[in-house]
Formats: structure tokens, sequence, C-alpha cells
């Protein structure tokens, strides 16, 4: 009898081995690209909004199966997805802040043959609360040191952005709508004159928190910083 169901199992190994390496299956991704432009492919994410994330099943050994794709977006501690995804692939642009959970439930049929696969560890998204600050003086001296007007680097989800400069006639001389553009005070491709402007921004955070600044910036170009001070 042993004999029997020895040679029995030797029978049916290579089937059962074939049959294995056959079944559909999936690797899943999350691709971003960060805030120096490197595209990067990770399970998880913290940081500053917006952020665009590509996800993709990537299934292999599909066969004959028909593949029904259901990526579900959940925030928080929340059960209930806020969203729901039908494709192979798609992308979604995260602009509230909070905590995500990105998990993706596929199942393969094929005749009266199902299988349902789930990912064993959802994707985690965490999108911080938002941070805008400006200074309040630049020096536009050729010497590559705050030659330009900017926010501070220190920004972190702003996804709503627009920025003014008056001169003291209340007449704008720029404006810019990218949080990363900057003003090298010029204006009409000639050099403004030392002196305070009025700056107004106008932006919104992640988190829903409005920004509304207006102040008095200073343009000095006889400044020249040097390692031990001015």
């Amino acid at each position: 009898m042993k004999k029997t169901f020895a040679a029995f199992f030797l029978a049916i190994f290579p089937t059962l081995f074939a049959l294995a390496q056959s079944s559909p299956s999936i690797s899943p991704t999350m691709v971003y690209t960060d805030s120096t432009g490197v595209e990067v492919t990770s399970t998880e994410f913290d940081g500053s909004a917006p952020l665009v994330a590509h996800f993709a099943a990537n299934p292999s050994n599909v066969g004959s199966y028909q593949a029904r794709y259901e990526w579900q977006f959940r925030k928080g501690t929340e059960q209930t997805p806020f969203l729901t995804r039908f494709d192979e692939e798609t992308d979604y642009t995260f602009r509230e802040s909070g905590s995500f959970s990105i998990s993706l439930l596929v199942t393969f049929i094929n005749g009266t043959d199902t299988a349902e696969i789930k990912t064993d560890t959802p994707f985690n998204v965490n999108i911080r609360e938002s941070v805008l600050d400006v200074p309040n003086i630049f020096t536009p001296n050729g010497d590559n040191k705050n030659d330009k007007f900017r926010v501070k680097s220190s920004h972190q989800s702003i996804i709503e952005f627009k920025a003014m400069i008056f001169d003291r006639q209340g007449r704008k001389i720029y404006e810019w709508d990218d949080i990363k553009g900057s003003w090298d005070g010029r204006s009409g491709g000639r050099d403004m004159p030392e002196g305070g402007y009025y700056l107004y921004i106008k932006a919104k955070g992640a988190d829903g928190k409005e920004y509304n600044i207006k102040k008095v910036i200073n343009l000095l170009r006889g400044y020249t910083e040097t390692a031990g001070g001015s």
C-alpha cells in the first residue's frame, strides 16, 4: 500500500507543481516622485502634499483567468473605504493631511475556478500638516546667496499658492503661483531699487488651513554676506 501511494504521489507531483507555478499572482507596487524629482518605489510615504502616487497590480500567470481588481483607499482607522477603484493600474493625488492605507483585492475567474488574492500589508501614506513661512529680506547682489525672494524651504503640504509683489505706489510688479517659484528683484527687465515692497500671499494647506500673508519685505542690494557675518 505504501509503495502504491508513493508511486501515485510521484506520478501526480509534476502536475501539482505545474499547477502551482501557473496559478495567477500579483506583485502590487506604489510609485511616486519625491521632492528632488527622483522616482521612488516604496510601500510607504511620509511627507508633504500634494502627492501623486501610481498604483499597479502587476499580475502574472493570468492565462485564461479574468481578473477583477479592487483598490480600496481608507483614511485613518476607518474600516469603510472612501474610494474604490477597479482598474489594474490607477493614480491618486493625496491633497489632504492625515494617514491613509491602500489595499488591493484581486479576484481571478476561469469558468467555475475562482481565486481571491489580497495584499498582506497595505500601502501606507502619511501626509503632514501644512507649514508656510517667508523671510523678511533678500539680497539680489549676484553673490549667489539669498539672491532671490522665495518662501522658506521648510514649507510643506501647500496645495494652493499665489504670491504677488507690489511697489510703494501699490502697483503689482511681479507674481507667481508655484510655491517653488521666486522673485529676483527685477520687473520689466530692470532692477528694482532698494527698499521695502509689499508682499501678499494667498495659500491653502492640505489640512485646510488658509494662509493670507501680508507684509513688507526688504530688497537690499548693498548687503554682502561673509563667513563671519556682513
